[in-house]
């Protein structure tokens, strides 16, 4: 399967998104994608097991601060676009469970790689009653790197803003999944799908390493 191949630069991205329980659910979402920024990338850097790429405290780390805060659901449907509505609420729930667990797995390594980046942010223009919403950013790399470009695309929920898609380096990420989801399922159906992605997480909690062009 083809996935997102600028792998390390992608969960700089993604790993940004993690929020205390504590905070006010309706924080705008410019906002949140700032503060939460600063906590997963001090949490990263504070903890020695996750720089030594421990996949268990980095996955501790991500469903406690991310999970809450991202809609892997609509992030899931939108990858699989037409074929969502032909799979049943069970087949929904497992898709969506291992998509999730696929991109923590897969792009793990980036976040023990978490050093002296930081993150700029340009001014949100929304409308008060707006209800979706991309939050422009940019990571400034230490040494003068190149700056990388991102963005999130977030949608008002009753339980706050959520992030439901995030583009690196111009390519947005349910964009690039969709094609192979596509291709996957018109090969062996949603069912197939889900035992390619299950089996891909297998190796990647095994410890073997993935391959980003696949």
């Amino acid at each position: 399967m083809k996935i997102f191949k600028n792998w390390i630069v992608f969960l700089m991205a993604f790993c940004m998104l993690g929020l205390s329980v504590a905070a006010n659910a309706m924080e705008a979402p410019d906002t949140l994608v700032k503060r939460i920024s600063k906590e997963v990338m001090d949490a990263a850097k504070a903890n020695k097991q996750i720089k030594k790429g421990d996949q268990k405290q980095i996955y501790v780390l991500v469903e406690n601060k991310i999970f809450p805060h991202v809609d892997f659901q609509r992030m899931t449907s939108l990858a699989a676009g037409r074929y969502w509505r032909q799979a049943t609420p069970a087949q929904k729930e497992q898709l969506t469970k291992e998509f999730r667990d696929l991109l923590v797995y897969t792009y793990s390594n980036a976040i023990s790689k978490v050093d002296n980046q930081r993150l700029e942010f340009k001014p949100l223009r929304m409308s008060p009653n707006a209800t979706d919403v991309v939050v422009y950013s940019r990571i400034i790399q230490p040494r003068g790197g190149e700056p990388i470009e991102l963005s999130y695309r977030m949608e008002k929920t009753d339980n706050g803003w959520k992030i439901y898609d995030v583009n690196v380096l111009g390519a947005w990420l349910v964009e690039t999944y969709k094609g192979t989801f596509a291709s996957e399922i018109s090969r062996s159906g949603i069912d197939g799908l889900i035992r390619v992605l299950a089996e891909k997480n297998k190796q990647l909690a095994s410890g073997k390493p993935a391959n980003p062009a696949k």
